[in-house]
């Protein structure tokens, strides 16, 4: 049997996120975009040493559609290393769609230079790959232009969910033909996508989504004429065929680096597949992304909520992480805090940055005793106003019950 043909399986880099942020001082990027570009350097140096013989990107190289110079060009030098060793095949996703038909992707330059040993895929094709331990039959697809797949049919008058169904219909339709043409020949087969597949576990991308999404039956893609189906678009890294028998990996390698706090608890990475016919074998290969972390606490009942928040920090490794602390408090636990003390902890715990300290403060429920003070009683009234001020039940109650007989005359001296 021939040796398995090693392939390095990423996506959505999504060069130019600069959430949490700042300079860094060296390269003059903001230090998240080195964040981006030092996972993919990390996934470089793995693909090195293991001797890639294949690179399948599968999509989104950039935030925005038109990138800025600067990261063209250092995405270009990852490119560039990764082609070193490997014939590359760049899938065109979403995110590197041009902002009208008439202009460039923002990926479409290493096709126009014939950059050697990169393939930029933006069409639906099936095409054979030469490395050195052998052919591999590449099925590209990527992501769906509405305006190009049905410029055949008529639309016209139809309801958005009538048209997503007929795009769907011709997806399935245009996915068949690439598996009917790979069957063709006698070699590993790998498809690549650049869409959203259901029963896919989304996050994030939904928040910087560009174009309206449509989703792809799965039986479109888990098809046996494919040995393995590298995915792009979805951030979360799944495989949608896990423990099905007889069917390929159908696996979102997901993105490279965290985002925001909607991938906190995610593994991040890249996938190395060994591709045989019908023998395929794959691993998940975690990076060190950035950490993301929320720290939570209750506060409404604490003495000293400012002590509570320095113990609870203490219990947690921050370092280089973006926190965020969410806590509850009330008017009267809110006075008592000390936020630039809170805030210097958090610093001395070494986080990369605070993204966010949320309050949620208990706002008394205001006393149901009519609209008007007329006609109420002293303790009622004396009732509204602890409530207007925000004081505990337990503390209302220990009041009214001493101003009680004050109220009535009751009191000693009367």
């Amino acid at each position: 049997m021939t040796e398995p043909i090693r392939v390095l399986h990423f996506a959505d880099i999504h060069v130019g996120m600069e959430n949490y942020g700042k300079t860094d001082p060296r390269t003059g990027l903001s230090s998240r975009v080195v964040d981006f570009l030092r996972r993919l350097d990390e996934m470089i140096e793995y693909a090195r040493a293991h001797e890639v013989d294949l690179v399948i990107f599968a999509g989104d190289a950039f935030k925005t559609r038109a990138p800025n110079p600067t990261y063209q060009r250092e995405f270009a030098h990852r490119i560039r290393d990764l082609a070193d060793l490997a014939p590359v095949v760049m899938l065109v996703g979403n995110h590197d769609l041009p902002p009208t038909l008439l202009k460039a992707s923002s990926i479409e330059i290493y096709e126009t230079l014939r950059v050697p040993n990169v393939r930029v895929a933006s069409e639906y094709e099936v095409f054979p790959v030469e490395t050195r331990r052998g052919t591999v039959v590449v099925g590209a697809a990527p992501y769906p232009i509405r305006s190009r797949l049905l410029e055949d049919e008529k639309t016209a008058g139809q309801t958005i969910a009538q048209t997503d169904a007929l795009l769907q219909d011709k997806l399935t339709e245009i996915l068949d033909d690439l598996a009917d043409q790979a069957d063709a020949y006698d070699a590993p087969r790998l498809l690549t996508a650049h869409f959203t597949v259901s029963g896919a576990v989304v996050g994030s991308e939904r928040h910087i989504m560009l174009g309206r999404d449509v989703a792809v039956p799965l039986s479109a893609v888990s098809d046996p004429r494919w040995d393995y189906v590298a995915l792009g678009h979805v951030h979360k890294h799944q495989n949608l065929t896990d423990k099905q028998r007889g069917l390929p990996p159908v696996v979102y390698s997901g993105s490279m680096e965290r985002i925001d706090f909607g991938e906190e608890g995610d593994p991040k990475g890249f996938c190395w597949v060994e591709l045989a016919r019908h023998e395929t074998r794959w691993d998940f290969i975690p990076l060190a992304a950035r950490p993301f972390v929320t720290l939570r606490s209750d506060l409404r009942e604490a003495d000293n909520p400012t002590d509570a928040l320095l113990q609870l920090i203490k219990r947690f490794d921050l370092r280089e992480a973006v926190v965020r602390l969410e806590i509850d408090l009330t008017t009267e636990s809110e006075a008592r805090l000390n936020e630039n003390t809170v805030r210097e902890a958090l610093k001395l715990a070494g986080t990369y940055q605070t993204a966010a300290i949320r309050k949620q403060i208990d706002q008394p429920a205001r006393a149901r005793l009519g609209s008007s003070p007329e006609g109420l009683t002293h303790l009622e009234l004396l009732e509204r106003y602890l409530l207007s001020k925000g004081l505990e039940s337990p503390r209302r109650a220990e009041l009214l019950e001493a101003a009680a007989p004050l109220m009535d005359g009751r009191h000693d001296g009367a």
